[in-house]
């Protein structure tokens, strides 16, 4: 048993920075609370800080019967308890979030406190040892290097960091953060970090040897982003698989190297390699909701409107206020819709991607083909008449890049279903009034004569 003086004195210095520790701690602590229990939380919050105790109570009283196991919620009402001056109250919520959360130091700190004003001195010791713990950065290292064996890097990034603070010169903490965040694919904060520990050593052998590693691995990633601004995809695919080379080792890498090669086939126009890429990164992580919007376009210049719908509903699973993937959906379900219907570029013969040159040049071969003075059988000359008819309006709209874009995102701009205030398609006519019309007077410099036996 030891004096209350050596226990507080040993708690005075740290004690303000300690609060805010606490304080960054518990505001973080609240993520994860069902709707209804947040609620109370919040409003008993509210309450307490204006003073209605009684209110506040009855708020948190309804956070712990709506979720036993919340911390959070204990550890406000135990607040409320000592604010009234009922500390006998508080004593077992501050116990229970010890036992719900063993580290939230605050709740240990508090109730430390009240048991030093019972006279249990034994037990408050113990509360207060374990708080000044946090300010030993051996421990703090020794924890980093026990949550590394149980696969949690980030949590042992945070004691680490701590014990970069808490450690003068503290190389060994800085490097070992740079790795771990290296690992976990994040080459920025890497670097970052790093350069922390050649600050204070620049002959730091390990992390000069990372510092290299990382600098390449960075400028590689920074001058393929660059690239695809510029609509560069090609020179930024090649950028990514120089990546995935310099650091084969690490998955993360491999995986975000793919996902964005998948992106730039995408936007290129490649929807052949852009669904293979995307699924093989989908098989790795099937809700890569980036990966999905990509082949889910891919597959819509390949016309695989089914595949593509399947895609964005899946995307939207995962993420429900994407706009453009709602978007892209209502397109896709268009553009399927529209498919059973009238085909422009199936009537050209031609991809959804083919440039206006592509078109014409199509267009000029089938008109030949199929111009009615062709035929002489009437009924073979009535179907010439149609075919003929539908080629010149195929013609018309993807020639003309307004319309041709209203026809891509689902709308037939010559249907006058699909056009408000109506109208008549203007390509539903008879032979009669194409008579004397010649298809290859437009689209370029060209002329044509006819001559027929």
């Amino acid at each position: 048993m030891v004096a209350p003086g050596s226990v507080t004195s040993r708690l005075g210095s740290v004690f303000p920075f300690l609060l805010v520790l606490v304080d960054l701690q518990y505001e973080g602590a609240e993520c994860g609370v069902n709707a209804d229990v947040e609620k109370h939380l919040e409003l008993g919050k509210k309450l307490l800080a204006a003073g209605q105790l009684a209110d506040a109570l009855s708020q948190f009283h309804a956070a712990v019967d709506g979720d036993p196991d919340n911390y959070i919620a204990y550890y406000r009402r135990a607040t409320v308890f000592l604010a009234m001056g009922k500390s006998k109250a508080a004593l077992p919520d501050l116990t229970k979030v010890i036992q719900l959360k063993m580290d939230f130091t605050a709740a240990r700190l508090q109730r430390g406190h009240l048991l030093l004003k019972q006279g249990k001195l034994d037990e408050a010791e113990d509360d207060f040892k374990k708080v000044v713990c946090v300010w030993d950065a051996e421990l703090r290292e020794l924890r980093a290097e026990c949550f590394i064996k149980e696969g949690e890097p980030r949590k042992a990034i945070s004691d680490l960091k701590a014990a970069s603070k808490l450690k003068n010169d503290n190389t060994e903490a800085f490097y070992k953060i740079s790795t771990l965040y290296y690992q976990l694919g994040d080459h920025e904060l890497s670097l970052s970090e790093v350069r922390e520990c050649l600050k204070l050593d620049q002959d730091h052998k390990r992390c000069f040897a990372h510092y290299k590693q990382v600098k390449k691995l960075n400028k590689l990633i920074e001058s393929a982003e660059e690239l695809i601004r510029d609509g560069r995809y090609t020179d930024a695919t090649s950028k990514y698989e120089s990546v995935m080379k310099t650091e084969p080792s690490i998955a993360e890498y491999t995986i975000r190297s793919k996902e964005r090669i998948c992106h730039c086939f995408s936007k290129d126009e490649k929807p052949v390699e852009a669904i293979r890429v995307c699924s093989e990164v989908l098989q790795m992580e099937p809700d890569n909701v980036n990966a999905l919007k990509d082949r889910a376009e891919a597959y819509l210049i390949e016309e695989m409107y089914d595949e593509a719908i399947q895609d964005y509903e899946t995307a939207q699973e995962h993420n429900e206020n994407d706009q453009q993937i709602r978007e892209g959906l209502e397109k896709a379900q268009r553009l399927l819709k529209q498919s059973q219907r009238r085909d422009y570029y199936k009537i050209l013969g031609v991809k959804r991607n083919a440039k206006k040159q592509e078109i014409i040049k199509a267009y000029r071969k089938l008109a030949l083909q199929w111009h009615p003075d062709n035929f002489q059988n009437e009924e073979e000359k009535k179907k010439a008449e149609k075919k003929f008819i539908d080629i010149a309006a195929a013609k018309e709209v993807l020639s003309d890049p307004e319309m041709r874009k209203k026809f891509d995102d689902g709308e037939d701009p010559l249907d006058a279903e699909s056009q408000q205030g109506g109208g008549g398609n203007p390509f539903h006519r008879s032979w009669n009034s194409w008579q004397g019309f010649n298809p290859f007077s437009s689209g370029g410099p060209f002329r044509f004569k006819f001559h027929f036996n």
